[in-house]
């Protein structure tokens, strides 16, 4: 089995691990030209953006030839997972991959701009991540059949938060303080090479918006506008390292 992810902050990659098999990276996977794949079960796991699948996500779907039987997508969240099943539908229609099964599980929200972290991590038992993770593992070890539905309203929801929230030029939400002390991880983890540290941080035109460059810096010298608090979330089950590899 092949799990192909993205994550930005480790939920996604803990779940692509649990499920078992070969994972890799999706970014990494971009920025070596690799898009042909052939297993017995291949999988997609991904954090779920604006209601749907992260724009770097189904950029790489919109060129991947999966070989293969059985076809699965997971998509993880914090509150509100929208219509990312039926996005996921859609882009492998369009795509011709075929999924045998699409489900999603709730973990950590770590959007800065709308949760505070102390909060999220006190609903963190209440998940039941394990319990979930468990059962969506034993569903894809037996070779389960499911689709997750959502209804048209929210396609339509994920449709306009698309076109009138999606913030095209987010980079220019990000502050620096004079802690940061040009260690590089920013850059490291970015997926899609948006960061160059010159003494300090500086950013492209690219972000996807995934934060791992806030979360994930040592000094805790990024912030970006309107957060909710000054804490950070990072997958308690994976390293840095971990990211810095995925993503670099």
């Amino acid at each position: 089995m092949k799990i192909l992810y993205f994550t930005a902050t480790g939920n996604s990659l803990y779940v692509a691990k649990r499920m078992g098999g070969e994972y890799y990276s999706i970014p990494k996977l971009i920025k070596e030209g690799k898009y042909d794949f052939e297993d017995e079960k291949i999988g997609i796991v991904f954090p779920i953006y604006y209601s749907g699948v992260p724009q770097i996500v189904e950029k790489f779907l919109n060129k991947v030839k999966l070989k293969s039987n059985y076809i699965f997508g997971i998509g993880t969240y914090g509150m509100y997972a929208g219509a990312a099943t039926r996005h996921l539908l859609e882009i492998g229609e369009r795509n011709g991959i075929t999924f045998s099964y699409i489900n999603e599980i709730v973990m950590i929200d770590n959007y800065l701009p709308g949760f505070d972290m102390n909060k999220e991590l006190e609903k963190e038992p209440k998940k039941k991540i394990e319990d979930n993770l468990r059962e969506i593992a034993k569903d894809i070890g037996e070779a389960k059949k499911y689709i997750k539905k959502h209804s048209f309203i929210a396609d339509g929801l994920r449709v306009l938060n698309e076109k009138y929230f999606y913030n095209q030029h987010f980079e220019k939400n990000f502050t620096v303080k004079s802690s940061c002390n040009g260690c590089k991880t920013c850059e490291k983890v970015c997926p899609v090479d948006n960061i160059e540290v010159q003494n300090q941080p500086v950013f492209k035109n690219n972000c996807q918006q995934c934060l791992a460059c806030v979360h994930n810096c040592p000094q805790r010298a990024i912030s970006v506008k309107k957060e909710k608090s000054e804490a950070r979330f990072v997958n308690q089950n994976i390293t840095l390292k971990e990211i810095i590899v995925a993503n670099n």
